[in-house]
């Protein structure tokens, strides 16, 4: 008998952009590096390089390090920029509103906007965390624009009815959420159990802080 192929791993391509919130993408491609049966694609434009050193201590070679493949961000040559190479879909954490704007018009002239077209088109799963604050029309038009054509726009807006400790717990939230999106489940989500064991979480958190 014929002994099965082993299961394919499960592409995702990530992509950490300029935009403040570089630790989102950092936290996102750890994650993904924990879970064996996924084969991370990555690109870290040189506008995420500042940011990563302007925001955190965070090595962009220790990122990569976690990641299957890594790509340059002129690359337009790479595997991810053709359809035919196949993936789960694309996360842009964060996500600049220049990529934003790039990916709601089409302008294909780096690695990340050409990458994410090719999810839209191929009618994948793009999930944008847009990373700005206030919103003017604009911005908000780009955000209609994308989410019209197929992409979740998923602002990296904290969540506190788990009652977050720390600056991590708010990240891990946002990023398990954001896997929540694409079926993988990393354990680091706090999930709303009803009023009750809000309350009760409430309790805990005000003996937390009594403490502290």
């Amino acid at each position: 008998m014929t002994a099965p192929c082993p299961a394919s791993p499960r592409r995702i391509i990530v992509a950490i952009t300029g935009a403040s919130g570089a630790v989102y993408g950092a936290r996102l491609v750890e994650m993904l590096g924990d879970l064996p049966e996924v084969e991370t694609h990555l690109v870290i434009t040189a506008g995420a390089r500042r940011t990563l050193a302007y925001e955190t201590a965070i090595d962009p070679d220790s990122i990569a390090s976690s990641a299957a493949v890594t790509y340059r961000e002129d690359d337009l040559a790479a595997a991810i920029s053709s359809g035919s190479f196949r993936t789960e879909g694309m996360i842009i954490a964060p996500c600049s509103i220049k990529t934003l704007s790039g990916i709601a018009n089409c302008y294909d002239d780096n690695l990340v906007v050409r990458a994410a077209d090719v999810v839209l088109k191929e009618r994948r799963r793009l999930a944008l965390l847009v990373r700005e604050t206030p919103l003017h029309a604009l911005h908000l038009r780009l955000m209609s624009e994308v989410t019209s054509a197929g992409a979740i726009v998923v602002p990296p807006v904290p969540a506190f009815y788990h009652h977050p400790k720390t600056v991590d717990d708010i990240v891990n939230q946002t990023v398990g959420r954001t896997l929540d999106l694409f079926g993988f489940d990393t354990g680091v989500v706090e999930r709303w159990g009803g009023s009750k064991r809000a309350a009760r979480r409430a309790q805990d958190f005000r003996r937390f802080r009594e403490g502290s």
